[in-house]
């Protein structure tokens, strides 16, 4: 492998960087934000009158800005930061009096995040002080605040993950490019996060192993001719190792076979003449069936000769019938069939006939 070129390049499927997270900070969870801040202007108000435009528009803000900053890092750490730069900015401004407002601005901030939503085709792995504690979803639940983090969402729908062999040798020495497709699922969340690091990525560096494998054990022909027995090899090959990771391989397709033009020209060539063997076999199967036939009517004819004149008459009479058609017959023929007397009284009746009519 050539130095400065990533080992995954040739991976269409690798995942990309995902940012560590403890939580989703959604929608739902704003408009939990923003009940805690209304909350905090009514209670701020009855206790100590109504607050300042001012401060309430910059408090409102500070607030939008908190929740844009948790969509991008949600992580307790986040939560805690903003809640200390919330009340040092209170104690910087000498807004001693507000701290009923801010008091429930920061409990807002540490329950906002603690309520999620899951979707209905996703799980979640909830870790508690760095131990597997549940898997939750779908719908609403709630994680203890700073000691609960979720690990991971993982969808639990049908993927497809496409995989190539580039230049792999056949059982017979032929560099072959294959394409091939897997449809796969999670069916144990925990164990898809608990037992492989990147679950993706394994299992497509696998599925091009057991390809690059099932290649070498067959030969280009069985590999052109048989797709759904190397597919069938390959899912088994994958499912016996992805099931300890919660996952199971549905199925296998070959997408694509390049083979080297030249081989492609040999091979079109061989299957021209495989075809052309084919139609002399049946050619000659046609030939000794029609023989059989000619042998059967020889004997029917064998003892009837006025049955043969009259089919040789017959054959004579077929060609002479087509236009501009010339038929040459050996003298013995003529003899035989007596086509000449034949031919010459119907030309001596013909005649007659037309003399007759110029008589009337």
């Amino acid at each position: 492998m050539k130095l400065g070129v990533n080992k995954f390049d040739r991976i269409k499927n690798v995942q990309g960087f995902s940012m560590k997270k403890d939580f989703v900070f959604n929608v739902f969870s704003f408009v939990i934000l923003a009940l805690f801040f209304g909350t905090a202007l009514l209670i701020q108000s009855i206790f100590a009158g109504p607050v300042d435009p001012l401060i309430m528009g910059k408090t409102a803000g500070s607030i939008i800005v908190v929740g844009i900053l948790l969509m991008v890092l949600p992580l307790w750490s986040t939560v805690i930061l903003m809640i200390i730069l919330l009340w040092a900015g209170m104690l910087g401004a000498e807004l001693t009096e507000m701290y009923p407002m801010f008091t429930i601005i920061s409990l807002g901030l540490i329950l906002a995040p603690a309520i999620q939503v899951i979707l209905e085709w996703d799980k979640a792995v909830i870790l508690r002080l760095g131990k597997f504690r549940k898997v939750h979803g779908p719908g609403v639940f709630f994680i203890v605040p700073v000691i609960d983090r979720i690990a991971k969402e993982i969808d639990t729908r049908i993927r497809a993950t496409d995989f190539s062999a580039e230049k792999t040798l056949t059982k017979d020495t032929v560099p072959v490019h294959v394409d091939a497709l897997a449809f796969w699922m999670i069916w144990d969340a925990q164990k898809a996060v608990l037992e492989v690091e990147n679950y993706l990525e394994a299992i497509t560096l696998s599925a091009q192993t057991a390809l690059r494998a099932s290649i070498g054990k067959n030969k280009l022909t069985t590999l052109l001719s048989d797709r759904d027995y190397i597919c069938n090899e390959i899912q088994q090959m994958l499912d016996d190792k992805t099931n300890s990771w919660g996952i199971s391989i549905l199925s296998v397709e070959i997408t694509d076979i390049v083979i080297p033009e030249t081989l492609e020209d040999a091979m079109s060539k061989v299957a021209q003449a495989e075809r052309e063997k084919e139609s002399r076999v049946i050619l000659g199967s046609a030939e000794v069936e029609i023989a059989a036939k000619f042998e059967k009517a020889a004997e029917r004819y064998k003892d009837n000769p006025t049955a043969l004149h009259l089919r040789a008459m017959n054959m004579a009479y077929e060609g002479l019938r087509q236009k501009g058609s010339l038929m040459v017959l050996p003298s013995s023929a003529l003899d035989s069939m007596n086509i000449g007397s034949t031919m010459g009284m119907a030309a001596l009746d013909k005649v007659e006939k037309l003399d007759k009519g110029g008589d009337k």
